[in-house]
């Protein structure tokens, strides 16, 4: 179940991030090219507040989805719910003495 909510915000993520850089610093709304260029489909205003919806929505999927991710995951991390920091610190291994180099011998 973790891997399948882990997906779906991955794909929730890629959407908000898209739909952000599509809006217009200004507001307006796509900033890919002018709203004159759409054929009249939307008007500039309509489709600002569709970005802005939809930014919105996602966001909060997202934020729904990052809490029950966290939460779902909080017992089962690799060191068996310890941190790190409570790990005993690792010990270095001893220095090994420089081996003399071998003769070889000359003709």
């Amino acid at each position: 179940m973790t891997l399948v909510l882990l997906i779906i915000h991955l794909f929730v993520t890629l959407a908000l991030i898209g739909v952000v850089l599509i809006q217009r610093s200004e507001g307006g709304g796509l900033g890919i090219g002018s709203s004159q260029g759409m054929g009249g489909l939307m008007s500039g205003r309509g489709t600002a507040n569709l970005l802005t919806r939809t930014t919105a929505v996602l966001g909060a999927v997202f934020f729904v989805m990052s809490l029950s991710l966290a939460l779902l995951n909080r017992g089962s991390s690799l060191g068996g719910g310890r941190s790190l920091l409570d790990a005993p610190a690792a010990t270095a291994p001893a220095p090994v003495a420089p081996v003399a180099p071998s003769k070889v011998p000359t003709n």
